[in-house]
């Protein structure tokens, strides 16, 4: 089903050497080099005369899929796992495309994790690049078809290569170009100079990499250009860890010519920053350029040339490379996010007030009909504003968060609850502090939203000059005053929307979305059901959810049900290792007629199952987090039982369930310890 014109491509996309690629390589000639297909999915097919593996709809049915498994690989030094790949379909089915999904298994997880998806239809081969920070954990790499709609569904891999370095690196020898591609433009572009390729128009050097015309390069010819103001740009693959060090690159400039030839990063967002630009032009040999390069989340390299002027002329670049130190030579290390970060279950971290009086209290509630618990596990400690007692109009509260170095995107990232006052609007505020200008900007403020209940809110900023975020509440008059609570503020580098185009983590669900792999043993009005706000019978159920206050968990309606009546929430199968597992989720037991909440483990083949973890009648009147650590070295599911209580009022909700590999980091009873603290800035209600 592949075009044929593709079968072209493929033919010189093959390298030199191909039957000596790295572990985790393939160019699929004459096998598949050691991946295979798993036996309980469709095959992966070897085509006839080599060159790549496909499935399509001649060997299954839409939704079918065929997954692909490499053996066990390790990648002591960062490398760049490439995948040449392609998927069809028939016009009439883009609504409901095949998809490719890549995925990492490692030894000590017992599931799969999400590196990179893909699912636009195209008539040629594209290129996907990854970078792996180095680890010693070993891992499988697992790639995943899903046929779409369609007669002609197909998905095709001609090439998989895994080699040490970085994505971002390029010497322009291999036929893909490393992903590299040119920003399409109908009179000037990149092209790939050296080889047997030359030019009538103008003298084009010999290659740096090999110093010979056996070589390659790119360049960019004004020879080529109708109109000024034009623009070629070479886009490198986007970056997938964060690195930050110094970027080098030969870059050679016929002289006398009016082109300004610049480098540019731009993220997610679409955002462009400069990083270097030719400030001479050089001799006419190659010249090596510099640049320090700071990649914290997800960017692309852009080498530009602009056409400025009538003297025509070339501009070349060849040999790119990155080490992970500046170009001074010195270690360069990423700005930790952690340190602007706080959950307030210890202390106030980095975080500190201003001199004008105690706004911020670090305290811990007894949860009861008018207070929540914290945000982190509902037992914990959060930060309270009590304007109330102030007797202050106008009396401010200022939080000062650490200095974050600037020209970096952040997004800011926090939960709030609101007591009390008659108006919401601006009781909460955020600023941000430009420290060199002593200006402060404010970029977010409370408006209307639900009382007393853990509302989630997302920031993105991004100043030139080092800056501090604050959080200011606000007693308007002494009429109306009221409580501001604040907790689980985070910071990490990059934009807030970013996170939505990631792969979610795995292992994790809030529910935001859909049920997730998660399955019910038959669905019916007793039956746990997926829901945003608050539940339907007063006096029990929460007012919102755990993740965000205003989107959705999942939990059992009581009034739907009789006594003793039990509804079952199966995860997906797990694959078992050696080791301890830890389950986190949050629970909400409020009513007084709550039932019984368990979470059970059931090993392969089993009919037994085994109890990890039970709660019986009313909780807390917030959402309490659960701990569960485990062991299981077959494969196995956890399964979320719920029974209905004596009375309707005995709704139970779960949210945020997350696996994670490894030890539980505390355990559920340290949080649960009550009793006044020493600390004088530590009040408990």
């Amino acid at each position: 089903m592949l075009l044929r014109g593709v079968l072209l491509a493929l033919q010189a996309l093959q390298l030199a050497g191909a039957l000596d690629l790295p572990a985790g390589s393939c160019a699929f000639e004459e096998s598949t080099c050691g991946f295979d297909s798993v036996l309980a999915f469709l095959p992966w097919i070897l085509n006839e005369e080599g060159h790549y593996i496909y499935v399509d709809t001649s060997f299954g049915k839409q939704g079918e899929k065929a997954v692909l498994l490499s053996s066990d690989l390790q990648a002591e030094e960062w490398s760049c796992l490439r995948l040449v790949y392609q998927i069809t379909t028939s016009s009439e089915s883009l609504s409901d495309p095949s998809q490719l999904n890549l995925y990492m298994r490692f030894e000590d997880e017992s599931f799969d994790r999400l590196l990179w998806s893909a699912k636009e239809p195209s008539d040629s081969w594209l290129i996907a690049s990854l970078d792996l920070q180095n680890s010693s954990k070993k891992f499988k790499i697992l790639i995943e078809g899903v046929l779409g709609q369609g007669n002609t569904a197909s998905i095709a891999l001609f090439e998989i290569k895994m080699t040490t370095g970085y994505c971002i690196e390029c010497d322009f020898e291999e036929n893909h170009l490393c992903g590299f591609v040119n920003r399409w433009n109908p009179n000037v572009n990149w092209f790939v100079g050296g080889g047997s390729i030359r030019n009538v128009h103008s003298i084009l050097p010999q290659d740096h990499t090999f110093k010979s015309e056996l070589g390659h390069y790119m360049y960019v010819d004004s020879v080529y250009v109708k109109h000024f103001q034009e623009v070629a740009q070479l886009i490198s693959p986007l970056t997938t860890a964060p690195m930050a060090g110094c970027l080098s690159f030969y870059y050679q400039i016929q002289q006398g010519n009016d082109n300004v030839f610049s480098v540019y990063t731009r993220d997610v967002a679409g955002l462009y920053e400069e990083i270097w630009k030719v400030d001479r032009p050089g001799n006419a040999a190659w010249n090596l350029a510099e640049v320090e390069f700071n990649a914290p989340y997800p960017m692309e390299v852009i080498f530009e040339v602009a056409f400025n002027g009538p003297k025509g002329g070339y501009v070349a670049l060849d040999d790119i490379s990155f080490s992970p130190v500046t170009c001074q030579n010195q270690t360069q290390l990423l700005f930790s996010a952690v340190e602007a970060s706080c959950n307030f279950e210890q202390d106030l971290c980095n975080f500190y007030q201003d001199k004008e009086g105690p706004g911020w209290t670090r305290v811990k509630v007894k949860p009861n009909m008018y207070r929540a618990g914290d945000h982190t596990t509902g037992l914990g400690y959060y930060l309270l504003a009590n304007t109330k007692f102030t007797s202050q109009p106008g009396y401010i509260g200022r939080l000062y968060g650490p200095s974050l170095p600037g020209n970096l995107q952040y997004c800011l990232h926090f939960h709030y609850a609101i007591y009390g006052f008659l108006k919401m609007s601006d009781t909460l505020a955020v600023y941000i502090f430009e420290e060199n200008h002593v200006v402060q900007e404010k970029v977010w403020s409370v408006l209307e939203s639900p009382r007393g209940v853990w509302m989630q809110a997302e920031i993105t900023f991004k100043k030139p000059m080092p800056t501090k975020v604050v959080f200011m509440s606000l007693c308007k008059s002494f009429w109306d005053c009221g409580l501001v609570a604040l907790d689980d503020i985070t910071v990490r580098l990059g934009s807030c929307s970013s996170s939505e185009k990631l792969p979610p983590p795995p292992g994790e669900c809030t529910f935001e979305q859909d049920e997730c792999a998660f399955t019910q043993e038959k669905r019916n009005r007793s039956s746990w059901h997926r829901r945003r706000g608050e539940t339907p019978t007063s006096y029990t159920g929460p007012k919102g959810d755990h993740t965000t206050g205003v989107g959705y968990y999942m939990y059992i309606e009581a009034s739907h049900m009789v006594y003793g009546q039990k509804a079952r929430l199966l995860s997906r199968p797990l694959r078992g290792v050696s080791g301890k597992h830890c389950l986190t989720f949050f629970y909400h037991m409020y009513g007084g007629g709550t039932g019984l909440l368990s979470v059970y483990l059931k090993k392969e083949e089993d009919s037994e199952e085994s109890l990890l973890w039970r709660r019986r009648g009313e909780q807390s009147i917030s959402w309490l987090r659960a701990l569960i650590e485990y062991s299981c070295e077959r494969q196995h599911q956890i399964i979320f039982e719920a029974i209905r209580g004596v009375s309707i009022r005995s709704d139970i909700a779960i949210d945020d369930v997350k696996f994670q590999a490894g030890p539980c980091g505390e355990m559920e009873d340290t949080t649960q310890s009550s009793g006044y603290s020493e600390d004088l800035n530590e009040i408990e209600y």
